[in-house]
């Protein structure tokens, strides 16, 4: 069976292309977005905080860490226009699925082995 999913991410973040192969490999058609060389429209990123909720933004990351307080304040849909590597990845849409990061409980849920 073939199974189609949309995986937003960044082009160069390994763990998206870790993810994106493991998936390939095990029967899964990829529609990868790179958020940063293909902005997400403030609808589709709404959708991502509607859909995730504040999990979306990834407050380990590099770019959260170097934001000033007021930065960090602001609405996440407006966030991750401004900074798009903000946003925790790869945040994963496979029909009803909605999965964040590439953990084991992920690749499980997509019949990935651990």
């Amino acid at each position: 069976m073939w199974k189609t999913l949309t995986m937003f991410g960044l082009g160069h973040c390994s763990t998206c292309q870790k993810a994106q192969a493991a998936l390939q490999e095990h029967g899964w058609s990829v529609d990868f977005r790179d958020v940063a060389r293909d902005p997400l429209s403030d609808t589709e990123r709404a959708t991502l905080v509607e859909e995730f909720g504040d999990k979306i933004v990834n407050r380990a990351s590099l770019t959260w860490r170097a934001m000033s307080d007021q930065e960090r304040a602001a609405d996440p849909v407006r966030m991750m226009a401004d900074k798009p590597s903000v946003m925790k990845r790869p945040a994963i849409v496979a029909g009803d699925l909605r999965l964040l990061g590439w953990t084991a409980n992920v690749k499980r849920a997509l019949d990935v082995p651990v």
